[in-house]
């Protein structure tokens, strides 16, 4: 998985971290720079690790985010890609639509809104009442629907090693177990000391996930962005009860928190996932109650804007935590989509970890943000719909450093 290094000190691009983006950015530059010599860093054992081969697994279409906001334009179109990608590699991956449920009246003025925002995004969307929801989702009650049926699903880790097989073919190193501890801006590069020695750069890019911050903070290039981790728990449904979802059931999300709510996803392999809460992790890698850092406690204790955060979303915030303490809240959360489910259809799945980026000003960034300083980038702030537009952000990065 790991190739040895070359002699040689010096890189036409260097990548920090070696998830989905990291691996598309240096794949995107292979193939429009054949012949160049491009190193990709990664700190951990193997690619992939934390936030895109612990994810959901959706090939999401656009429909949430802010018309004209990047997160809308490079969904949109790297979803497409996406599937061309999978496609044309055999990767397993299906379009198979979801359906965003109003479980009563009260909720369906904001699945409207969310029709309004599908049209303007240029997402295919229909309003459909319950009997076409039945038709759909027999198990799901709600009393009208948003149909987006360009959803789709996907395995992000094959779509790495695909990635990664393509890059290395084309004379690309993957150098895993090498963290990142310095960066110095020399004249028309950026000099790069790591835990496996030193190199230089034409460009780097910071794709570093959930130590993003940490990384720019070495380039001068944090431009004011702090990392806060927030942990998902997922459930799966045991699989003599996977018939109660056919493919996506999503709530109509609350607009005045930046997460989906607990939904039911299919994955490619036929699991149902449901999942996930958002609860703020007490570690950068903090899958669970017990993964604690004294220095991550450290930041949230002494992160001014989270404290903000907390006094706006504190009644939110605690129902997150109840539902991560409580099997049995979780589970009711779960039947207002479908309720034959019971707590004993669930079973624990594998949490992950979102890499959510806080401004200057204490706000969740609400879209993709990139920073450039001397001949580095960086990306700060890439959670969902990152893996679905990864092809996309790495056509942007690539463009911005030919520029």
């Amino acid at each position: 998985m790991t190739n040895a290094p070359d002699s040689s000190p010096r890189a036409d691009l260097a990548i920090v971290g070696a998830g989905i983006i990291g691996l598309a950015t240096a794949h995107r530059y292979l193939s429009d720079h054949p012949g160049c010599r491009v190193v990709v860093l990664e700190s951990e054992e193997r690619p992939a690790m934390h936030q895109t081969g612990r994810n959901s697994g959706v090939l999401h279409s656009g429909v949430y985010y802010r018309p004209g906001s990047a997160k809308a334009s490079l969904a949109v179109a790297g979803r497409s890609s996406m599937v061309e990608f999978c496609r044309r590699r055999g990767i397993a991956h299906e379009v198979c639509g979801k359906v965003i449920v109003a479980v009563d009246r009260s909720e369906q003025e904001r699945l409207a809104a969310l029709a309004e925002r599908a049209v303007a995004n240029g997402v295919p969307a229909e309003l459909i009442d319950r009997r076409r929801l039945a038709e759909l989702e027999p198990y799901c009650d709600g009393v009208e629907a948003l149909q987006i049926p360009s959803t789709g699903i996907v395995d992000y880790s094959a779509v790495c090693h695909a990635l990664m097989a393509e890059i290395t073919a084309a004379g690309g190193e993957v150098r895993t177990g090498t963290a990142v501890v310095r960066l110095a801006h020399v004249a028309g590069s950026v000099r790069i000391s790591t835990t496996g020695g030193d190199l230089e750069a034409a460009w780097l890019v910071n794709c570093a996930g959930l130590r993003c911050d940490q990384v720019a903070e070495l380039a001068g290039a944090a431009g004011g962005y702090r990392v806060v981790p927030f942990r998902g728990e997922y459930y799966e449904l045991v699989p003599e009860r996977s018939y109660l979802v056919n493919n996506l059931i999503y709530p109509v999300p609350d607009p005045s928190f930046p997460f989906l709510g607990v939904h039911l996803t299919r994955m490619v392999d036929g699991t149902i996932h449901a999942g996930p809460n958002a609860v703020l992790a007490l570690a950068r890698e903090g899958y669970s109650w017990t993964d604690i850092s004294r220095a991550q406690l450290r930041e949230h204790l002494t992160n001014r804007g989270l404290w903000r955060l907390a006094r706006r979303y504190w009644r939110t915030g605690a129902g997150e935590v109840w539902r991560s303490l409580s099997k049995a809240a979780f589970t009711r959360a779960l039947q207002r989509l479908v309720p034959d489910i019971e707590a004993d259809d669930l079973v624990r799945s594998k949490a992950g970890v979102r890499a959510q980026a806080m401004d200057s000003a204490g706000d969740l960034e609400d879209d993709f943000a990139v920073t450039h300083a001397g001949h580095t980038t960086h990306v700060l702030n890439a959670p969902s719909p990152a893996a679905t537009s990864s092809l996309e952000i790495a056509k942007m990065i690539v463009s911005r450093i030919d520029r």
